[in-house]
């Protein structure tokens, strides 16, 4: 009977990570895919793809010290009725750091000029400093945070704008929900050198 008569399929499949221990980062990757040999009834070996089977490896016990990871059959989830053969490669590699908290300043991206015979005073973020994450090789506590630009063009009165932030790694992440800020830009008329001033000469 086709039951006890089988086949072997090598499918491609996605590999998962799962369970990243928290305060670690994964920094290196390891391969997006590896290729499983499936053995299976002929009943069953056409249903078997790459969208019913996953292989996910779990860095729940995962330490910055070890690079290697070995994939096993257990970490495959198959239909009923498949077994796995053979796993290509047999192991991993990807490397893990610690994770790193830093304040970093953010510094205003500002775009154009103000009306002519007026100037900027000042320039206010609010918060003037956010909190950021990242692998501990990638936060530098001297980097800033910039934001999208803000274009002040023809402004000849104070007005205060929202800004998105612009983090200066891939690698980083701002703790907490806020992406954006408040910049208020204060302008006031140009301070000309009073024009009697010649005559004080005389």
């Amino acid at each position: 009977p086709e039951e006890k008569i089988f086949s072997e399929k090598t499918l491609t499949i996605p590999l998962e990570t799962r369970n990243i221990p928290t305060e670690v980062e994964l920094v290196e990757k390891p391969e997006a895919t590896v290729d499983v040999t499936i053995r299976a009834p002929n009943r069953l070996i056409n249903e078997i793809s790459a969208a019913n089977v996953y292989v996910k490896l779990n860095l729940e016990k995962a330490t910055i010290f070890q690079q290697e990871y070995p994939l096993n059959e257990t970490m495959i989830s198959l239909p009923p009725g498949a077994e796995v053969i053979r796993i290509t490669p047999n192991k991993v590699k990807l490397k893990l750091e610690k994770t790193k908290e830093a304040l970093l300043d953010i510094v205003p991206n500002i775009l154009g000029e103000v009306k002519e015979g007026y100037q900027i005073a000042r320039v206010e973020v609010v918060p003037q400093r956010v909190s950021v994450k990242g692998p501990e090789s990638k936060v530098r506590e001297k980097d800033k945070i910039t934001t999208t630009p803000i274009n002040v063009a023809n402004l000849e009165e104070s007005t205060t704008l929202e800004a998105e932030l612009i983090l200066p790694r891939p690698e980083l992440r701002l703790v907490g929900p806020r992406n954006r800020v408040q910049v208020r830009i204060l302008v006031q008329e140009e301070k000309t050198s009073p024009k009697p001033e010649p005559k004080k000469k005389k």
